[in-house]
């Protein structure tokens, strides 16, 4: 659609989705939970995808990309740990108002780094589909009672 004279701004134009209204009808996670804000059906978004997730204590993913998709996250509360390269050898921490890029296709692993708080980030995905490419890679991190095992990241 194109802007211009006779647009249909009430229909067209900026939309706010409050906080109450997030979707949570999103592939869940054991230990972690999404919600969505910003999608095609919800907002009329075509190449972008928003949200929220909560990562419980201590909980963590396995090893996997995202395919082309380029993510940013921007924690809100708590402490992230990221690994990626191919033995998941880099690692870095991200807390309040910090912002974590993954770029297209790196193999990463996300750790909630607290044994005692939850991780609250707001995520924003360059495309709509929840693409997850897991890989067998073992992690350098220790064993945990949580981590996040299910179709979408095992």
């Amino acid at each position: 659609m194109s802007a211009g004279a006779g647009t249909d701004w009430s229909r067209h134009g900026v939309r706010i989705v409050k906080g109450s209204e997030l979707d949570p009808n999103t592939p869940q996670t054991p230990g972690m939970s999404r919600a969505a804000a910003i999608t095609q059906a919800r907002t009329g978004a075509s190449k972008l995808w928003a949200g929220t997730v909560v990562v419980e204590p201590n909980a963590k993913t396995g090893a996997h990309h995202h395919g082309e998709v380029e993510t940013v996250l921007y924690i809100v509360r708590g402490r992230a740990r990221m690994r990626w390269g191919e033995k998941l050898e880099f690692v870095d921490e991200a807390g309040p108002g910090d912002f974590i890029y993954v770029p297209p296709y790196v193999p990463h692993q996300e750790i909630n780094a607290r044994p005692d708080e939850p991780v609250e980030a707001v995520i924003v995905r360059s495309g709509q589909d929840p693409v997850v490419v897991n890989l067998d890679i073992p992690s350098p991190e220790e064993t945990s009672d949580v981590r996040w095992i299910d179709p979408t990241h095992k």
